[in-house]
């Protein structure tokens, strides 16, 4: 179970209508939220006739419930058990103010009920409230099919895609990341605007890596802080032939990132690692990076704080650790499969058994194999897969991204740090628009498929134009 989620609900009405579909729809609504373990905010029968909203004061009312809680609520759902009156609810959404996204459900009729007393119109009413919606300038989601019944399959997954929703819409607004160190020379391609996502109400905090060395310098070794960490990695996998002087340098890293995280109220992380951290520090921060990301708390390399903000969308959707890879390789001839690979500080959530701690063998000629512990080395296992990449696109003045959905592979591969192949419907269409949209080589993966939850929360709610593949 994830976490509980808390949703407001306007039950639409209309007097010349049955008014006791309104009651009865109040009632399966409220039903399907809790079946999820969610709970409703909505008016009871006392406060409007059968709990419902129609007249203009009615809609204070809803509007007073809601603003009751306003920090509990994640988004709004509005029932038509009839036809509705459009006005009414869009003045309680106007007056409610929450700011936060707004599923559109309309009940279906029954081709045998269509006399006067179950009649419920709301094929027909679902389109006026869509329209006064958007003529209050209200974005709003719709259901997959434009009439289906609380109690159905089809409503039960649109409602937890409109979680997922919810969940990136919140997890955005005043989002908080720490970017540790510089971005590497050799790695222009992740360059970012703060001033963008400052717009977006995201905040970058940033950490110069001298600093974080000389906090390193004043921890002592048998600290409880660097024990604990100590212990925490050795427990997290099989630390293999990494030598205790590194993982000690490890926990006191990890031991520094959580203290300035905590004291600066930080959500989420990009580091850089290639290759300072190397050749000034004797390690690579993967399984410190790895940790945070398996606890749902992203953690990007090379200072890619749009890989973070990626990752941490696709995190909010599925409520699962995210990774971020490299779209690397051809697999073959097969033109929808490739490999993704990092070298890796992928979360262990995504490896198949038998994932170790390691050296890095990209850079360990570089700077010498001592110097690069700490990587996880293993297969990533088969399932289900999302994939997501936001920019900053400066010349558009806009963050902007492209989401797809796939799958990894059990197919054979051979090669080192955490790599996996993945398959795409179409995936040459997919690498042709990345290309020609100068998009990084860097793409945010997750075990879901959460695609068209996080379109959106981007498109819809953040203002972010998106690429949805296929």
């Amino acid at each position: 179970m994830g976490r509980q989620m808390t949703f407001g609900v306007i039950v639409g009405n209309r007097g010349f209508f049955p008014s006791h579909l309104a009651a009865t729809g109040r009632t399966e609504m409220v039903a399907a939220i809790e079946r999820q373990g969610h709970k409703a905010v909505v008016t009871a029968p006392e406060q409007t006739a059968f709990g419902a909203v129609e007249t203009y004061n009615e809609a204070k009312i809803c509007a007073e419930l809601f603003q009751g809680h306003a920090k509990e609520i994640d988004g709004i759902i509005v029932t038509l058990p009839n036809f509705g009156e459009e006005r009414g609810i869009a003045d309680a959404i106007r007056l409610a103010n929450l700011n936060v996204p707004i599923l559109i459900q309309a009940t279906p009729d029954d081709a045998g009920k269509m006399g006067i007393a179950y009649r419920r119109d709301s094929f027909c009413g679902k389109m006026s409230i869509c329209n006064n919606l958007r003529q209050y300038g209200v974005p709003y989601t719709l259901t997959t099919l434009h009439t289906e019944a609380p109690d159905s399959e089809t409503f039960e997954q649109d409602l937890k895609d409109f979680a997922a929703t919810c969940r990136i819409v919140r997890g955005f607004r005043n989002l908080r990341i720490g970017a540790i160190g510089a971005r590497p020379a050799a790695f222009n391609t992740v360059r970012y605007s703060e001033k963008l996502l400052e717009r977006s109400g995201i905040t970058v905090d940033t950490l110069d890596l001298s600093e974080v060395m000389g906090r390193i310098q004043r921890l002592g070794d048998t600290e409880d802080a660097v024990v604990e960490k100590l212990n925490a990695i050795k427990s997290y996998l099989p630390v293999n032939q990494t030598p205790e002087q590194a993982l000690l340098k490890m926990s006191k890293l990890g031991v520094v990132i959580d203290g300035w995280m905590k004291t600066n109220s930080l959500d989420v992380t990009s580091v850089q690692c290639w290759t300072s951290m190397e050749e000034f520090f004797g390690i690579v921060p993967c399984t410190v990076m790895s940790m945070m990301s398996e606890k749902l708390l992203p953690s990007a390399c090379e200072v890619d704080t749009m890989g973070t903000v990626s990752m941490h969308a696709l995190t909010l959707a599925s409520e699962t650790p995210s990774a971020l890879l490299d779209w690397n390789n051809n697999y073959g001839t097969n033109p929808d499969k490739a490999v993704c690979f990092h070298c890796s500080n992928l979360p262990k959530h995504f490896f198949r058994e038998g994932v170790k701690m390691d050296f890095q063998q990209i850079i360990a000629g570089t700077v010498g194999k001592e110097n690069t512990y700490g990587t996880l080395d293993g297969t990533v296992k088969a399932g289900p897969m999302s994939f997501v990449r936001f920019s900053t696109d400066e010349f558009d003045g806009t963050i902007k991204g492209y989401v797809g959905q796939g799958a990894f592979t059990d197919d054979p591969l051979q090669t080192f740090g955490g790599a996996g192949v993945v398959e795409i419907p179409q995936m040459q269409r997919l690498l042709h628009y990345i290309c020609e949209n100068g998009f990084e080589h860097h793409v945010a993966a997750n075990f879901s498929h959460v695609a068209g939850a996080v379109k959106e929360s981007a498109q819809k709610y953040l203002g972010w134009p998106m690429h949805l593949h296929n």
